[in-house]
Order: structure tokens, then sequence, then C-alpha cells
């Protein structure tokens, strides 16, 4: 990266922060936790809270203006679409993507758009095209359903009637979408199916994104891959078929911790954000692209959490911004491989704070978001009107 005078970076900066938008996940501000138990905070119970939650994490950071609703968790049976509407306004944000849940109830235990049953496919479907209508009401574009449909031994499913079937519901489901929706496909290698998962890889989310039709995309959970896989060769792909939705960010050590993003390996985030913005550069275009959080907090405070993990977006967004292309492809064609490699880790070296900074200021965002909740008071407030009511009862993982 050739050296840039401080006015010069914080332009650059500035421009690249201005077009990012981070959705946040309402389950990221509920208590969770893990298969042995659960540790209570004073985290959100209803949608109003999350909601809530989810306006403080977009004061302190502008950058935050949806929020990501799972159907079961947060439109309940009899909710009427045009209040959680309005009850999103009340704290400054509005309603994101909408999850259907195909895999809590006991019905699904064997799965649900892939399970052997006809009834038990049916139900899911109905329940997916029900988001797929309150996502259309609710001024929702993506739906993004996660499937856990698989098996744990061989010799238990008909794994090519199971392809057959998933690819009949996500097209019945794209078949529903208003003409602004999308249906935006993820996968998942293991857990909870440990023997095989209907949508394992990147490959069969796309060939069942591109048999649903033309608005579906692939969605990549970054959790959501093997060890060492190398996920930004997976982004270069799908962005170079027009196929790339979306993300669901967040950081691993193992499998799929849902860790802070950039906690463990913010250069390969980095890498990542860069294979976006080289494909805009080389095609003059924006890249469409949805760019959500899905984290577990099971042990940091939830809302700091999420000012964290929005903040170190930023900043590796920013680095990304920095990297210069011109310099690096006539590096590529020359096959100067120190001198290529040196542009991306001369631009991920650098300390784009100060630059952050001068942004957040010139939009009235204050310039030490975590500093500027911590000083709101906001979650001494919540400590006691939540505490003891959430110590006090037992409530499922969502």
């Amino acid at each position: 990266m050739a050296h840039k005078s401080s006015s010069t970076l914080a332009e650059t900066v500035g421009a690249a922060l201005d077009s990012l938008q981070i959705e946040l996940p309402s389950w990221g501000f509920a208590d969770t936790g893990t298969r042995f138990g659960k540790f209570h905070q004073p985290a959100a119970r209803t949608t109003e809270e999350k909601f809530a939650d989810a306006g403080q994490v977009h004061k302190v950071t502008g950058a935050c203006p949806t929020v990501a609703l799972h159907v079961l968790w947060d439109v309940p049976e009899g909710t009427k679409p045009s209040d959680i509407k309005k009850v999103a306004e009340r704290y400054g944000v509005r309603p994101g993507s909408i999850s259907p849940n195909v895999f809590q109830d006991q019905i699904y235990k064997h799965g649900s758009l892939s399970n052997e049953q006809e009834s038990v496919r049916r139900r899911a479907l109905e329940h997916i095209l029900d988001s797929v209508r309150i996502a259309r009401e609710i001024g929702s574009r993506d739906v993004t359903p996660w499937f856990a449909d698989g098996s744990n031994f061989p010799g238990t499913a008909n794994i090519r009637a199971r392809k057959r079937w998933m690819a009949e519901g996500l097209k019945r489901a794209h078949d529903a979408l208003g003409p602004d929706q999308r249906l935006l496909v993820e996968y998942k290698p293991f857990e909870p199916a440990f023997y095989h998962t209907d949508i394992a890889d990147w490959g069969m989310a796309l060939l069942l994104a591109r048999a649903a039709g033309p608005q579906a995309r692939v969605l990549v959970d970054t959790g959501h891959h093997y060890q060492a896989q190398n996920i930004e060769q997976i982004v270069a792909w799908l962005l170079d078929a027009g196929m790339l939705g979306g993300f669901h960010f967040n950081d691993r050590r193992y499998a799929d911790d849902d860790l802070n993003k950039g906690s463990i390996d913010p250069y390969q985030v980095f890498r990542i954000f860069h294979e976006i913005r080289l494909f805009e550069w080389e095609t003059g275009r924006r890249a469409d692209i949805a760019f959500m959080i899905d984290q577990s907090h099971n042990l940091k405070g939830k809302i700091e959490a999420m000012i964290q993990t929005v903040t170190t977006a930023r900043e590796l967004y920013a680095k990304a911004a920095l990297v210069d292309h011109e310099k690096l492809a006539a590096h590529q064609t020359g096959c100067a491989l120190v001198d290529a490699e040196e542009c991306l880790k001369g631009a991920f070296s650098t300390d784009v704070r100060p630059a952050i900074g001068e942004w957040a200021q010139s939009k009235s965002l204050p310039a030490d978001p975590m500093d500027a909740f911590r000083q709101s008071g906001y979650q001494e407030r919540i400590d006691t009107e939540r505490g003891e009511r959430n110590r006090a009862s037992v409530s499922s993982y969502e």
C-alpha cells in the first residue's frame, strides 16, 4: 500500500464507512447458553427489549439500522407485523431479515423440508411461506432459513431423495417471494447432524439457490466451515457467479463457536472484505450483500459485545478500503509475489482508528462508542429492571 497522507486516508476511510451497514441479530440480545447450561444476564426477553438494546448499539455506532428477527421468537402467532414495525421505530431501528424456525419443534427431529414424512415437509413449508408473508408485510427484503436437516448414522437416510425434497421446498418458497425479496440459502457442514447435513457446503447451497430461482442467493456464515477452509476464496467465487447474498459474521477457534467477529482471526475478516472491495473496483458496481451478525454471547455482556463487534468490523472494513487495487493488479500481473502480498499486509497494519474517530464526529457520533454506551447509564438501568426477573425464571435457549 502506498503511503497516504492523513487527509487522504481519512477521506478513503470515511467514504468506505458511509456505505457500511451491519444488521444486528435479535437473538444476540437474549439469554443463550451451551448444551451444558446457561449463565443468566439482564438480557432481553421480549421483542421490544431486543429492539431497545439494538437501538443502543445503533445510537453509538450509526451503523446498525436493522435487526434480524426469528419468526417464532420475535413474531409469535397472532402478532401483527405492523405492530413490530412500530415498536422498532420507537427505538430508532427497523426490522431486518426474517429467519423461519424449522429446527426447534419436536416435529423436526428428523428434518424439515428434507424430512421423510410428507406431512412434516408440508408443515415446514407452510411455516416458511408464512415467514415470507410476514417479511413482505413488515418490509423485510431477505428471508434467511437455516436448516438443521441431516442424519447421524450411515444408511439411515436417502441422501438423494432428501436433496430433491429440499430443492422442491426451496423452489416453492422462492415462488412466493415478492418482486423485491430474496431467499438466502445458508449451509453448514455439521451440527446438529454429524453424519451428513443436507446443505453441507457452499456448492450445495449454490446449486439449490440456482434451482430455486433468480431471487435466491447464498448466505455465508463464517463459522460454518471446516477448519482451515479458505473462506475468502468461496466469497470470490460466489461474487464472480453473482450469487453472494449475505453474511452471518462471527468467529471461531474450533467449530461454529459464534465468538465475536475478528476475535480469533481478524486477518481473515480483512481478506474477506478485501475480496468484496476488489470485486467492486474491478466491476465498477456495488456488491449487493447483506452484512449480518450471528453471535452467541454467553459470557460477555450482550450490548457491549455487539458494540465491540461492530467497532471491529468497521476497522477491518476500513483497512480493506486502503488496499491500492491498481498497484496490486500490477504486482499480480508481474508475479511480484512479495510486493503483492505487502499491498494487503500494509493496509492491514495501518491504524485506522483516528480516521474512524474523525468520521464518527463528522456524523455527530461518539468517537468511542463503547465509552459513550458505558457513560449512558443504560446498562445499569436494565441490570436493575431485568436482573431479578431473569434470575427468577427459566427460559428456553432463544
